[in-house]
């Protein structure tokens, strides 16, 4: 579309922090004032609007704008029933990648590696003692474990919810996106341990391109999600 403003800035209101483009506030598809709770992310998605299409009547697109679009996730989808997205995002506890280790002795030395660190950080920052299991049959992890992560999603605000939606498929593990959402990992280190198995398989076989490119737009999304939540 074309960019129909001169001058995007983050405005402070009662309500939170709106961004306005040309003195006008930004409204999301459903006619709603779009504002988050930080000033840093409103400057930030103020910026996008900036750059976006260069200058007056340039060409723009939605890809320009990607924290806007994370943000506004939160607030028209997320933050009027939040619990959808909270039970949605702390069922992959089930299924957390960093549960099922491999029976291939050298690769399961990999993942202990890299893995077992942050096992610890859950039972030792979330309260959430998860087990592990070899193979891939399914393994039931404890009402405690359980109970604790769904607790560490609750307690998000929408936006980082937002950011947590991104980060758990794309890693396959709900406790490396709360790391990254915690500011303790960094998105492109829990990229890295999750691709623990896939790497290793690479060393004997060698490398597929299109997974390369694969990974390489993963890590932009990865990378999108963790300043949102740092932003938020």
């Amino acid at each position: 579309m074309k960019r129909f403003w001169d001058h995007a800035a983050c405005v402070a209101d009662d309500k939170g922090f709106a961004v306005h483009l040309d003195g006008k506030p930004m409204r999301l598809p459903g006619g709603a004032v779009l504002r988050v709770a930080t000033r840093e992310l409103g400057e930030a998605i103020a910026t996008e609007w900036q750059a976006a299409g260069g200058a007056k009547d340039g060409e723009m697109s939605w890809e320009d704008v990607p924290l806007t679009r994370l943000a506004g996730t939160a607030a028209e989808r997320i933050a009027p029933a939040p619990e959808a997205t909270i039970e949605a995002i702390a069922k992959y506890a089930e299924t957390d990648l960093l549960s099922y280790r491999a029976e291939d002795a050298d690769l399961a030395i990999r993942q202990r590696a890299a893995w077992d660190p942050w096992v610890e950080w859950a039972a030792r920052e979330l309260g959430a003692p998860i087990r592990s299991t070899t193979g891939i049959m399914p393994i039931t992890q404890d009402a405690e474990a359980r109970d604790a992560l769904h607790r560490a999603v609750a307690q998000l605000s929408p936006e980082r919810l937002s950011a947590l939606g991104v980060l758990v498929p794309a890693l396959g593990s709900l406790v490396l996106g709360l790391a990254v959402v915690r500011g303790a990992l960094d998105p492109q280190e829990a990229h890295r341990i999750a691709l623990t198995d896939e790497l290793f398989q690479e060393e004997r076989w060698g490398l597929d391109w299109a997974t390369e490119n694969q990974r390489e737009k993963i890590a932009a999304d990865l990378a999108l999600a963790a300043r949102l939540a740092a932003l938020a």
